[in-house]
Parts: C-alpha cells; sequence; structure tokens
C-alpha cells in the first residue's frame, strides 16, 4: 500500500534513531566525513558507509539538509523523493534509480543498515540542482545549490562536448599535461624506485642554540615589512624580515642572516633544496614558519590512473604518485573514496607505456619550515598544485596558492587518437595536488569534482589551494575550475582572480543592394570575468561570478570595501580613432557579483597606466601624450562619479598613499615630440619616456586636485623595478623615509633630453648612458616634498669603470630596500649592506656565498 509520509513517519517506518547531539560521522574505516550544505555545516546522525567507491549516508539527514520531500512505498520498498519539478525514486537493493521517469543505473544500490536507509549521496544531491564537492584530503562534503554554485565537468565526454563552442586561439595555453596526436601515443617512460628527498643546508657559522624568544622579542626594534595593497593580506617576496632575522631567496637559495644589531651581521644559514628542479621564487614568514614558494617539474609522469578493465603500470618515481580521488563512471558520478595507491619496490621497475601523456609534470609548491633555530630551519611540509605559479596570499597563519594548468584539447576535437587513447589521455590531463601531510602521492581531481565556468570554458585548470600553518591536522583544501586565472586581488575576507574573455571579430554581412560594398569588421570585444572565493581559515569556497566589459591592468584595478567590489578597465586600444579606440570605466559590483553602479567612456584615446583606492574614493591615471589623474568619488556604490582630474606631463606606474589627502605616483616623466610630414603636410604629436619621475599630489580639494611637488631622476632609458612591482618601495610614514632601486641613465650631451622639455619638431629625444645601480633614499613630507638624502650602491669603482653604455655587474643590483631600527638594510644577489638611515653612513657589508 503506498502512503504519503511526514519526515517523521518515514523515519518511524524505516527505524531511524537520532541521539540529541549527532557524533561525528565516519566510513566503516573509521575516517570522519564533514558535510556543509550551502556554507552550514550538517551532522550525519550514523556513519556513513563507503560501499564500491561510493559513499552513501542516511537518507533522513540528507533529505532534511537538502529540504526535499519523501514518499514511501512499503509494498515495493521504494522511495520516492521530490523538490519542486525534479523527483527520483530509489528501492532498497535495486542500482536501477530513476530521475523522472528517466532509468539511471547507480554504482551502489540503497540499502538498509541498522535499521536505517542509506542513499548514494552524490546522486540524490545532484538530482535536486545541487553540486556536490568533495575534498578528498580532509573527508569533507560540500553541497551547494547550483544558483550559488558552479556544475561540475562530471565526464571526459561532457568535458569534450564544452569545448566543442571553445572559439579561442592557439592550441597549448603553455600547460604542463599535453593531449597528444596518435604519432605521440607510443611514447614510454623509464620507471626508477622512488627515494625520499630531504632538505640541504649549508652554514656559515657554527649551530648554536638560539636564542631565547622572550628576550629577542623584548628587544626587538620596529622592522620593515613587504609593501602589500591591502592591510593585513601579506604578498610574498624575494626578501622578508622579523626584525631580528632577514631572509632571502637568493640564487635559488634562501639566505637567513642575523641583521640585528647591524655591526653584528652574519649569515646564519644558506637552505638549498633536495628537489633539483625546484625554483624558489619568494617567501612568506611569520613569528613560527617560513614558507618558500616556487615551481618545480617532474620528466615523467605518475602512472595512467585505470580505466574500467585497464591495469594500472608500475608508478614512475622521479615524481611522487597519484592517487585517484574519484571515478566518472555513470552519468551521475558517485561521490568515492578511493584507497592509496600500493608503494613503489624494486620489483616493479620496468618499462611501461604512458599513452597520451607529457613526459613532464609542472607544478606550484609551498615548501614550509618551522623557525627556531636560524642556523638549521627544519622543514615541516610541503604542498603542490599542478601547474604554473599565479599567485598567493598569507591572511594571518591562512595561505593561498592559485595556479593555472594548462593542457591541448586540439587534437581529441579533431578526433586524430582512438577512443581507448582519448579516454586515457583525457583522465591524466585531469589536475592533481599533493600534500605530504597526507602522504607522497598526488591526489587526481575527478571530473565529477572539477567545476567549470559556464560560457567562458578554457582549456585550462585554475586551482587554488589554501590550509592553516597553525593547524597541521588540517589537509590542504583545494578547488578546481575549468578556466584561467590571470590578475588575483585579496581582502581579508574575500579572494577574487580574474582572466580575460574574449569575443573575436566577426564580419557583418553586406546586406546592401551593392555586390561590391564592403562588408563592415565588427570589432571583438575583450570581458574581465571575476570569481569570488570566501577565504576562511585556509579554506576556499566559491560564491560567485561578475563579468565587465574590458581587463584590468593589474591588482590595483581591483578593491573590496562594505561588501562592494570595484574593478578599473580599458576597452579598446590606444591610437586607434575608430570604433576599437580605448575608452576607461570604473565598475562597482554588490556581494552577488552584480553590477549596481558605473563610469564609461573615461578619456576615450587613452589607456589606463594605474589606479588605487583609498577608502570610498579612487584615483585613476590614464595616458597617451599627458597624464590625466582622475579623482572618482565611490561613496554611493549606485552612483559613482569623477569629481575632479589634473593634467600634467607623463604619467604614473604606481601610486601609493602617504595619508588622507596625499598620494605619491611613480612613473616616467614624458615629452611630446611633433613630427612633420612634409609635403603632406599633416602634423603628429607623440609622447617619448623619459626619466623617473616622483610626484606628490593633494587631493584634499577633490574637484581640483594639485601637484604639489615632483622630482626626476635621470635621463630617457632610467629605470626602476618599482616602476612594475609594488613590493619594491620601502615607505615609512613615521620616519619620512621612502626608498627604492633605480638604474640610472644620462645623457652626456646637449641632445634633447627630460631637463629640456620643449622638444624640437623631428627631434626625438636620446637615451642615456648608464651611470648608477643602486638606491635612492628620500625624506619626505607634505611641507618640503622630496629630498633626497643619499644613494646606496653595491656597485664597485671597477664595476663602473667597466660598464658600457648600459653594461654592469647585475649580481650587485641592489633589489630591495629594508628597515630594522635605524638601520637600513640593502640586497643585492652578492652583498647585504646596512647603512645608518640618519647620517648615510655604512655600517656594514657582507659578501654572501
Amino acid at each position: 500500500m503506498k502512503k504519503a509520509l511526514t519526515l517523521a513517519c518515514l523515519l518511524a517506518t524505516t527505524v531511524f534513531s537520532f541521539g540529541v547531539s549527532a557524533p561525528p560521522a565516519a566510513t566503516e574505516s573509521g575516517t570522519a566525513i564533514g558535510l556543509q550544505v550551502n556554507g552550514s555545516n550538517v551532522s550525519f546522525s550514523s556513519m556513513p558507509l563507503l560501499i564500491d567507491n561510493t559513499l552513501m549516508v542516511p537518507l533522513r539527514d540528507l533529505s532534511e539538509s537538502l529540504g526535499v520531500q519523501l514518499e514511501w512505498d512499503e509494498s515495493s520498498q521504494t522511495a520516492a523523493a521530490v523538490k519542486g519539478l525534479h523527483s527520483i525514486k530509489l528501492t532498497i537493493d535495486n542500482k536501477q534509480a530513476f530521475r523522472g521517469e528517466t532509468p539511471v543505473n547507480l554504482e551502489a544500490a540503497p540499502r538498509m543498515h541498522n535499521g536505517k536507509l542509506f542513499v548514494p549521496l552524490r546522486f540524490f544531491s545532484e538530482s535536486f540542482d545541487f553540486n556536490v564537492y568533495w575534498d578528498g584530503l580532509n573527508k569533507s562534503v560540500a553541497i551547494v545549490d547550483a544558483d550559488k554554485s558552479l556544475p561540475t565537468i562530471g565526464s571526459a565526454d561532457h568535458m569534450l562536448e564544452l569545448f566543442k563552442d571553445y572559439s579561442g586561439a592557439g592550441g597549448g595555453y603553455g600547460g604542463s599535461v599535453s593531449l597528444m596526436t596518435k604519432s605521440d601515443m607510443a611514447t614510454t617512460a623509464v620507471v626508477q624506485e622512488q627515494s625520499t628527498s630531504k632538505e640541504k643546508s649549508s652554514s656559515s657559522a657554527p649551530a648554536a642554540a638560539p636564542a631565547p624568544q622572550a628576550a629577542a622579542a623584548e628587544s626587538k626594534p620596529d622592522y620593515s615589512g613587504t609593501n602589500v595593497q591591502v592591510e593585513g593580506v601579506d604578498e610574498a617576496d624575494i626578501i622578508k624580515t622579523d626584525g631580528s632575522y632577514i631572509y632571502q631567496v637568493n640564487r635559488n637559495r634562501v639566505i637567513i642572516a642575523a641583521a640585528y644589531p647591524a655591526d653584528q651581521m652574519k649569515v646564519t644559514q644558506t637552505l638549498t633544496f633536495e628537489d633539483q628542479n625546484f625554483r624558489a621564487k619568494e617567501l612568506y614568514i611569520d613569528d613560527k614558519h617560513m614558507v618558500v614558494i616556487g615551481t618545480t617539474f617532474y620528466r615523467t609522469i605518475d602512472p595512467v590512473v585505470p580505466m574500467e578493465g585497464q591495469t594500472a603500470p608500475a608508478m614512475p618515481v622521479s615524481g611522487p604518485a597519484v592517487q585517484q580521488s574519484s571515478s566518472s563512471k555513470s552519468a551521475a558520478p558517485p561521490l568515492s573514496v578511493s584507497p592509496v595507491p600500493a608503494p613503489v619496490s624494486a620489483e616493479n621497475i620496468k618499462i611501461v607505456s604512458l599513452p597520451g601523456v607529457n613526459l613532464s609534470r609542472n607544478t606550484t609548491k609551498a615548501i614550509v619550515y618551522e623557525l627556531g633555530d636560524r642556523t638549521q630551519v627544519k622543514k615541516l611540509r610541503e604542498v603542490e598544485l599542478d601547474g604554473n605559479y599565479v599567485s598567493s596570499r598569507k591572511v594571518g597563519s591562512s595561505l593561498y596558492l592559485v595556479s593555472n594548468k594548462g593542457f591541448n584539447v586540439y587534437p581529441l576535437l579533431r578526433g586524430d587518437v582512438s577512443s581507448t587513447d582519448k579516454a586515457v589521455a583525457l583522465k591524466n590531463s585531469a589536475p592533481s595536488y599533493r600534500d605530504s601531510a597526507a602522504g607522497d602521492a598526488f591526489i587526481s581531481i575527478g571530473y565529477e569534482d572539477v567545476r567549470y565556468f559556464p560560457n567562458s570554458v578554457q582549456p585550462n585548470y585554475l586551482l587554488i589551494g589554501g590550509f592553516n600553518l597553525n593547524q597541521p591536522e588540517q589537509k590542504l583544501n583545494v578547488s578546481s575550475y575549468l578556466g584561467s586565472g590571470q590578475q588575483v586581488y585579496a581582502s581579508e575576507a574575500n579572494l577574487f582572480v580574474t582572466t580575460n574573455e574574449y569575443t573575436p571579430a566577426a564580419v557583418q554581412p553586406n546586406t546592401g543592394e551593392d555586390p561590391l560594398a564592403k562588408r563592415r569588421i565588427v570589432a571583438g570585444e575583450t570581458n574581465s570575468v571575476i570569481y569570488k572565493f570566501a577565504m576562511d581559515q585556509g579554506s576556499i569556497r566559491y560564491t560567485g561570478r561578475g563579468k565587465v566589459p574590458g581587463r584590468a591592468i593589474n591588482q590595483f584595478a581591483m578593491d573590496e570595501m562594505n561588501g562592494s567590489f570595484r574593478i578599473a578597465t580599458t576597452t579598446g586600444f590606444a591610437g586607434r580613432d575608430d570604433d576599437m579606440t580605448s575608452k576607461n570605466h570604473m565598475y562597482v559590483l554588490n556581494e552577488s557579483m552584480n553590477v549596481i553602479g558605473q563610469i564609461n567612456d573615461i578619456a576615450p584615446g587613452e589607456q589606463i597606466y594605474s589606479v588605487r583606492y583609498a577608502g570610498n574614493r579612487a584615483y585613476m591615471v590614464t595616458f597617451k601624450t599627458v597624464d590625466p589623474l582622475f579623482v572618482i568619488d565611490l561613496q554611493e556604490p549606485q552612483a559613482p562619479k569623477i569629481l575632479g582630474k589634473l593634467k600634467i606631463p607623463g604619467y604614473s606606474n604606481y601610486l601609493h598613499p602617504y595619508d588622507d589627502t596625499h598620494l605619491i605616483g611613480f612613473g616616467k616623466d614624458a615629452v611630446e615630440v611633433s613630427s612633420n610630414n612634409g609635403s603632406i603636410g599633416s602634423t603628429q604629436t607623440t609622447a617619448y619616456y623619459q626619466g623617473m619621475k616622483m610626484a606628490m599630489f593633494d587631493v584634499s580639494d577633490v574637484a581640483n586636485p594639485k601637484e604639489l611637488f615632483s622630482e626626476n631622476i635621470g635621463d630617457r632609458g632610467t629605470d626602476s623595478e618599482l616602476l612594475r612591482n609594488h613590493k619594491a618601495l620601502l615607505f615609512s610614514k613615521e620616519k619620512n623615509l621612502l626608498a627604492f632601486p633605480v638604474t640610472l641613465m644620462e645623457t652626456k650631451s646637449n641632445a634633447s633630453s627630460s631637463s629640456n622639455p620643449a622638444a624640437a619638431i623631428n627631434t626625438v629625444p636620446s637615451y642615456g648612458e648608464f651611470a648608477f645601480q643602486g638606491a635612492y633614499v628620500y625624506q619626505v613630507d607634505v611641507a618640503a616634498g622630496f629630498k633626497l638624502k643619499g644613494k646606496i650602491t653595491h656597485l664597485t669603482s671597477d664595476d663602473y669603470l667597466k660598464a658600457g653604455q648600459v653594461a654592469y655587474n647585475g649580481k650587485r643590483n641592489i633589489q630591495r630596500i629594508l628597515y630594522i631600527g635605524d638601520a637600513l638594510y640593502t640586497s643585492s644577489e652578492q652583498i647585504l649592506k646596512a647603512t645608518d638611515i640618519s647620517s648615510m653612513n655604512d655600517l656594514k657589508s657582507i659578501t654572501l656565498p
């Protein structure tokens, strides 16, 4: 007899029992399973079951969490579940289920266990428009409404369907794994035994016990940190200090030097890496840890994950093994947890075929060290993400990594490979990651757990990983997306990743009567697609997607305040005078990533060179021949407006706030040169970059911003890393201190230069010759502007004598400047030098090993 039952009646019929406080769920093996529904934690009443690699959970827990209504037909032992227009039927001990009237074969049949009905979690959830994400390392499941999340690929066939409409240019995308043509499929690899690697270190000083931490803390002076975009959100750099030691990425090593007091400066450890392929890029430090971030590659990729009916080959040992996280055999892929592969032994060393797999894997690697004895730091952990390093952020003790893994999908779309090779190749192109806290194997992310961005499919995987340094039991939390990431911005709560979405130019057909009339080419478009992720103690959760016209120049084009996301973009191209001429825009998006306010078509014909946000204001610099500084009011997100602007020669690459009403611009000076085309009689004006320029702007009167002070450095060709990397700036308002590295070029004749801005017609300013490399140190305030305190160089007199027009000893180029107490420290690859801030006298210099 069929009955319509409430949940309470159904539970009585199926003999469900609940305690007031449910224990954490676990599989039969005793591993805890966490469950979140739309971001809220849900407790299982009983331990889930792992049946045929499918995770089965109590029906009551799942249906209540998802708001699904149930009917029970006791005669057929069938449960009917309904929510809105969606319905399914599941029968105890029967692998055939129904979605509506469509039969679906399950990997595991529903079953009674200890008086409770258990059903496949993934099948049940996805049947009611929920997306299911499995975190294999942390053994947790996230179930999210489809309209609040991204769909998953589900299967290799579905991914190829998604790519059929892909119209991107090129094939490779620089990824680490390529899907090869048939002629490439016969590659073989020699499998060797895997060995455990340890870090090597050499110390220039005898090992000694570290100084007592309490005593060090009491005497530690003030010191500078990395110049970051958002206070409280740290960014990795090539050098850091904790006020006692300096940590520097140096020629693929990390050099740790005791730096305070300056007259006792010495190297305490030179840390090298056992992984010969690892290339250190930058690092983080805090009170307990140092994290070195870089890239590495493996010459032979890990074993092919076996398809149904195949046997996995022996594991290669030039890189960690791959562990399959889940399978995707059915239309509704089950949530599965696969066992760790057997370890490699000498007996299984042999030649194996790796069809469809490139014999290399690029990964982004972070190595975590314990900061105790600075003469012998201890490695604690390694984490790796497939792909090339994009960026990272550190909020408190939580670290977040972003990487891109590209692959070539075109041979498969052309049908150049057999169905078997295609399946194997696609399986091996799937993204993976590794956390040494969970073992040495890479974890392969199944297609049922790889999400994609609708209408923005690209042959690339974006991987985002996070973990908490202070919680070693927490495993790396990783999510993967079919798409790419280019610019990264982070507030303390959210991470935003943008990618460019291109619409190619189109030819508009001739619909007129004249058959010889020219067809009109409609310009293509570039849009910035912004993906938003919530960050919480090392975990990452996708929360929304937005899209605006144009491209963002860098991370400083973005900002978040009070739930509003702001982004400045440029469409078109500078110098064009047609439909494709450049225009600049400011957009404001709400928490759901919908555009709620905008200013369009700012400075047509110019393009954005720098943006900086300060509270409810934005400062935007555009450039073509002069530098307009726009002041934009964002107080009302729905109605942003331009308050004022200032036009001056040159441009600013980077804007840095001095205080609430002043900011400093760093860029290049420029001169306008008129060119006469002779008999044609037309005259064009071109702007030529000159030396470096600093300017202090007063924006207290927002309608009339003013340039209070400016400082020109050198002639044409003068350069600074600060113009490309904000981390090269040292600024302290409390110390009235400003410093950055400069490569100085000076003209040696009366040729036109920045000192002669009124250039004659057809006279192009000449480049200067190399004159200096080092740090420029300024005293700065709003009363007197910029006052050069002195210059610091690591080059010797012989270096300057040997220098040509542009050549010199690059290993002694100053890269960064920082301070500890009253001493400035300048670093290059070969030298670490301390200089007194007040007198600018050298205190001590050491040669780095």
